[in-house]
């Protein structure tokens, strides 16, 4: 039986509006075709992960206080994680774990938490607390050169600079920063981003994506994966785009 390995970061910290759905959805979508997830949670205290022993690493959203906490922690693996990446694990990372992936995070006393820098964008909080990037979002990516429409919901004050390589074309919301037209930042296996909900739940086709790259990375063949059934998904789906979009 074929399988994956995944390995969700800070379950206990990062978990702003439900971001473990993502793990969720990941294992079904696994299952439902006849693979086996194995899935591993890593936190404070816990024995060094073996970061390139993993098919997919997950992160989600914390506040600031959290992300000051584990972002001492997290330092310690700058080099494991780098080489991760660049040997092809998977990173996806929601919104907290979005800015800590990058240069630096700096606070709205101007504190500065020091990022990972494995990659150059850097994320500044807005000056005011009370106003923020949130609602509802929709942006258009390209997955495997297909335009598709990704759905979902973010919350930040930090407004990220410095993406060369967007996620996506924002269509409705704010994205990386306020009245912005590009959100998150994605490599061939890296999607950052801030969109909560969780994401992989209101998109099944991005939840294919990364599952096809991670098997076909692992196996080194072509995979195609069975379809299932999504038609649930698919018209909650054209509800939401029907009234974000169609104003």
């Amino acid at each position: 039986m074929k399988e994956l390995k995944i390995l969700y970061l800070y379950p206990d910290i990062l978990d702003l509006y439900g971001d473990i759905g993502n793990i969720k959805v990941l294992k079904y979508r696994l299952e439902q075709r006849g693979f086996k997830a194995i899935i591993d949670n890593y936190s404070i205290n816990d024995e060094k992960p073996d970061f390139k022993n993993y098919d997919i690493v997950f992160a989600g959203g914390g506040a600031d206080n959290e992300q000051k906490i584990l972002a001492e922690d997290l330092i310690k693996y700058k080099e494991d994680i780098k080489q991760a990446k660049d040997a092809g694990v998977f990173f996806l990372l929601i919104c907290g774990a979005y800015q800590l992936f990058g240069k630096y995070y700096k606070g709205v006393e101007g504190n500065i938490i020091p990022g990972l820098e494995v990659f150059d964008y850097y994320t500044e909080a807005n000056p005011s607390r009370s106003n923020r990037c949130i609602g509802n979002i929709v942006i258009e990516a390209e997955l495997n050169g297909n335009k598709t429409k990704v759905i979902g919901f973010e919350n930040h004050g930090g407004q990220t600079f410095g993406i060369e390589e967007p996620f996506g074309k924002v269509l409705f919301g704010n994205g990386n920063k306020f009245g912005d037209t590009v959100e998150g930042f994605m490599q061939k296996n890296v999607i950052a981003t801030y969109l909560h909900g969780p994401l992989l739940s209101k998109n099944p086709a991005l939840a294919d994506y990364i599952i096809k790259y991670c098997l076909e990375r692992r196996y080194n063949e072509v995979i195609e994966l069975e379809p299932l059934n999504d038609e649930l998904e698919n018209k909650c789906r054209l509800q939401l785009l029907q009234r974000f979009l169609e104003k």
